[in-house]
């Protein structure tokens, strides 16, 4: 009796606790797409080299007063 129930009740656990040990991180956690500069592509940031950091072009481009397009943050940033 005592054998079956250490069976009942230990498989189960076991199998709970092998299940547990086998998961694994996803490859892709959220921010871990930075790019040489450290900027999070993910959440917006682009490197500005005019500001020497990573800078959401929206953002720049409400703060610094330029048009919120590709190429004038390019323009902004390359000076």
């Amino acid at each position: 009796m005592k054998n079956t129930l250490i069976k009942l009740v230990g498989l189960p656990f076991a199998v709970l606790l092998i299940g547990c040990a086998a998961q694994t991180e996803p490859k892709n956690m959220p921010g871990s797409d930075r790019d040489e500069h450290g900027c999070i592509g993910s959440a917006g940031y682009t490197w500005c080299a005019a500001t020497n950091q990573c800078e959401r072009p929206w953002e720049l481009a409400e703060q610094k007063g330029f048009e919120n397009t590709e190429k004038a943050f390019d323009a902004f940033c390359s000076k």
